[in-house]
């Protein structure tokens, strides 16, 4: 009985021994070689590239004003229809011009005086009753009331308020009876029936619009053609950015609206693309992992133009090649790779 337990002990020490053996070498073979990361990819092929550049911009009336009288004094006459449209030239409102009325009517007297005066001088001095001397101090009286006529006159204008252009009116500020000056904001007049659009951009993208040319506003998903009107020659020097004024013909759109400007750049008819989440940025150079023979292998690229969601390369990629589109960063260099799908490219975007 003794044997036959010493026997059974000796087995299972040698059982055990075997077994740390073979656990020692799994830990020794899986601390020396890593799994295959999984990753999707895309074969790099030329594809069609269009240039569009988005911006922000903002309405602007196509003409705007403020109305405020040119003089001070009361308000005799109000007639601004707020929300309403009013034609160009029509008498929006009036000041208190009675003294200007009573001084316009003196001057008038005063000449007819004047002119009878001087038409008898000038009989008088067509049989040299009187000298010449006699004669223009009559005829210079009789200019100077008028030059005083003309000036009470462009007073008395200066007391009405017309609308400078076709419009529509905003709401009123003041009441009849009121006392106003040229501070004075009786109203807004703006001419919506067209619109123009600021917007700015980068310097680098300045060559990208021009007189005359189209561009495509998005105005709450709803695309309308707008067409460049200038663009200011001076860039911002805090933003770096030029403002450009486009006009929208069609469509009534409210002043201050927020809009998306897209600008068309050009085309061009081949080039390669690759998601922007597979580039790896670095402190000089931007690299894209390459599958090569079973290993993920860092190569430098140069990029160009950006869209949306995709980056254009320049160099640094052939078409065919195999570039890793997800797991980008749990991939080291040279490390295994296991492909687990090919991706076209509209679906990596």
């Amino acid at each position: 009985m003794q044997k036959f337990l010493s026997f059974f002990v000796l087995i299972s020490v040698l059982t055990s021994c075997g077994g740390s053996d073979k656990e020692k070498k799994g830990a020794a073979n899986q601390a020396g070689q890593q799994p295959p990361v999984l990753v999707d990819v895309i074969l790099a092929s030329y594809q069609p590239l269009t240039n569009t550049i988005e911006a922000n911009g903002s309405v602007v009336a196509n003409e705007t004003t403020e109305l405020r009288p040119e003089v001070s004094g009361r308000l005799t006459y109000l007639n601004i229809p707020e929300g309403r449209s009013v034609s160009k030239g029509m008498v929006l409102a009036r000041i208190n011009d009675a003294d200007l009325q009573a001084q316009l009517t003196k001057l008038k007297a005063q000449l007819s005086l004047a002119e009878k005066t001087e038409e008898r001088l000038r009989k008088l001095l067509e049989v040299e009753g009187i000298n010449r001397a006699d004669y223009d101090v009559a005829v210079n009286q009789v200019n100077t009331i008028r030059a005083d006529i003309g000036v009470t006159q462009a007073n008395i204008s200066r007391t009405v308020v017309r609308a400078p252009f076709s419009g529509t009116i905003g709401l009123r500020n003041v009441s009849p009876g009121a006392y106003v000056s040229p501070q004075t904001v009786l109203a807004t007049l703006q001419q919506v029936s067209r619109s123009k659009i600021d917007f700015t951009l980068p310097e680098a993208y300045a060559n990208a619009v021009k007189t005359g040319k189209d561009v495509v506003v998005d105005i709450n998903g709803e695309k309308r053609r707008a067409t460049v009107l200038a663009v200011e020659p001076t860039a911002n020097t805090a933003t770096r950015n030029v403002t450009v004024r486009a006009i929208v013909d069609n469509g009534i759109i409210n002043p201050g609206s927020f809009v998306k400007v897209l600008i068309d750049a050009g085309s061009k008819a081949k080039t390669i693309l690759v998601p922007t989440a597979s580039i790896i940025p670095e402190a000089n150079a931007r690299k894209v992992i390459v599958v090569k023979n079973g290993k993920g292998i860092n190569t430098t690229v140069e990029t160009g133009l950006r869209t949306a969601s995709g980056v254009e390369i320049l160099s640094g990629l052939n078409e065919g090649d195999s570039v890793v589109v997800t797991g980008v960063l749990y991939v080291r260099p040279n490390s295994k790779l296991k492909v687990r799908s090919v991706k076209k490219l509209q679906e990596a975007l």
